[in-house]
Protein backbone atom coordinates (compact mmCIF):
# COMPACT_ATOMS: atom_id res chain seq x y z
CA UNK A 1 0.00 0.00 0.00
CA UNK A 2 1.33 3.27 -0.72
CA UNK A 3 0.96 5.87 2.04
CA UNK A 4 -2.93 4.62 2.96
CA UNK A 5 -3.02 7.19 5.72
CA UNK A 6 -2.51 9.96 3.57
CA UNK A 7 -6.85 10.79 3.59
CA UNK A 8 -7.18 9.29 7.54
CA UNK A 9 -7.21 11.17 11.06
CA UNK A 10 -5.22 10.02 13.11
CA UNK A 11 -8.41 8.17 14.87
CA UNK A 12 -8.83 6.31 11.64
CA UNK A 13 -5.01 5.58 11.61
CA UNK A 14 -5.80 3.31 14.55
CA UNK A 15 -8.91 1.83 13.42
CA UNK A 16 -6.63 0.49 10.37
CA UNK A 17 -3.68 -1.00 12.72
CA UNK A 18 -6.42 -2.80 13.67
CA UNK A 19 -7.75 -4.02 10.92
CA UNK A 20 -3.63 -4.57 9.91
CA UNK A 21 -3.82 -6.76 13.02
CA UNK A 22 -7.28 -8.47 11.82
CA UNK A 23 -5.85 -9.38 8.93
CA UNK A 24 -2.40 -10.28 10.35
CA UNK A 25 -4.14 -13.43 12.25
CA UNK A 26 -5.32 -14.54 9.01
CA UNK A 27 -1.57 -14.75 7.64
CA UNK A 28 -1.71 -11.52 5.35
CA UNK A 29 1.65 -9.74 5.24
CA UNK A 30 1.99 -5.81 3.93
CA UNK A 31 4.20 -3.53 2.64
CA UNK A 32 3.81 -0.08 3.29
CA UNK A 33 5.14 2.81 2.16
CA UNK A 34 4.11 5.83 4.92
CA UNK A 35 4.98 8.76 6.48
CA UNK A 36 2.84 8.28 9.49
CA UNK A 37 4.06 7.41 12.86
CA UNK A 38 1.18 5.56 13.91
CA UNK A 39 1.32 3.16 11.23
CA UNK A 40 4.80 2.45 11.64
CA UNK A 41 4.26 1.72 15.72
CA UNK A 42 2.71 -1.63 13.99
CA UNK A 43 3.96 -4.35 16.82
CA UNK A 44 6.67 -6.05 14.80
CA UNK A 45 6.74 -4.98 11.71
CA UNK A 46 10.13 -4.05 9.80
CA UNK A 47 11.00 -0.35 9.18
CA UNK A 48 13.33 0.65 6.22
CA UNK A 49 13.98 4.28 6.29
CA UNK A 50 15.18 5.56 2.77
CA UNK A 51 17.18 8.38 2.43
CA UNK A 52 20.08 10.65 0.64
CA UNK A 53 22.41 7.83 2.39
CA UNK A 54 20.60 4.82 1.39
CA UNK A 55 17.88 2.58 2.84
CA UNK A 56 18.83 1.22 6.13
CA UNK A 57 16.71 -0.70 8.31
CA UNK A 58 15.15 1.74 11.84
CA UNK A 59 14.15 1.33 15.01
CA UNK A 60 10.38 3.52 14.87
CA UNK A 61 12.06 5.93 17.16
CA UNK A 62 14.82 6.67 14.83
CA UNK A 63 13.01 8.12 11.78
CA UNK A 64 12.57 11.54 10.81
CA UNK A 65 9.16 11.41 10.92
CA UNK A 66 8.99 9.87 14.42
CA UNK A 67 11.57 12.78 15.56
CA UNK A 68 10.05 15.47 13.93
CA UNK A 69 6.64 14.72 15.38
CA UNK A 70 8.01 14.03 19.10
CA UNK A 71 10.01 17.33 18.33
CA UNK A 72 6.56 18.88 17.25
CA UNK A 73 4.82 17.26 20.37
CA UNK A 74 7.27 17.78 22.75
CA UNK A 75 7.93 21.74 22.33
CA UNK A 76 5.61 23.04 19.91
CA UNK A 77 5.94 26.91 20.95
CA UNK A 78 9.76 26.17 20.02
CA UNK A 79 9.56 24.27 17.01
CA UNK A 80 7.05 27.15 15.38
CA UNK A 81 9.12 29.79 16.47
CA UNK A 82 12.40 28.71 14.62
CA UNK A 83 9.69 27.71 11.75
CA UNK A 84 7.87 31.44 11.53
CA UNK A 85 11.09 33.53 12.73
CA UNK A 86 13.68 32.57 10.26
CA UNK A 87 16.17 35.85 9.14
Amino acid sequence: MDEPEAALSPLRQLSMLSRIHELVDEQSQFIIATHSPVLMAYPNSIIYEFSNEGIRESALEDTNHYLLMKQFFDDKDRLLHHLFNQE
